[in-house]
């Protein structure tokens, strides 16, 4: 092991101890000081009948109006997604996650494999 190599009880040590003049964050107390934060299930009832729009995105293609008006039954539209690659899951029109396509008995369904977190402005 060299000099720069640390034990593992080393990296929890260090990591145990803030730095000089900082003080630990603790998310108990700061979450219980903001009054508007649901604290458990029973706060969230109001929004359970609330309806949204989910939709899966497979994939995009760009055409002109005059290559969609000659697309007939059976047309194949190439998309911009390879086959495996994950697709985008939408809630109101905002990317909340990835996933990808399954089979349930003959109905389509979507795993979800990624949440994505944005930055609300």
């Amino acid at each position: 092991m060299g000099d720069q190599d640390l034990e593992l009880s080393e990296l929890e040590d260090d990591a145990a101890a803030p730095e000089a003049g900082t003080q630990p964050f603790d998310d108990a107390a700061a979450i219980s000081d903001v009054p508007d934060l649901p604290r458990s299930g029973q706060d969230l009832e109001a929004v359970y009948d609330i309806p949204v729009q989910v939709s899966a995105v497979l994939g995009k293609s760009t055409m002109e109006v005059a290559q969609l008006l000659r697309l007939g039954r059976g047309a194949i539209v190439e998309l911009d997604r390879k086959v495996g690659e994950a697709i985008d899951i939408y809630v109101n029109d905002r990317l909340v996650a990835r996933g990808e396509v399954v089979v349930l008995e003959d109905r389509l369904g979507i795993t979800m494999t990624e949440i994505i977190k944005t930055d609300r402005n």
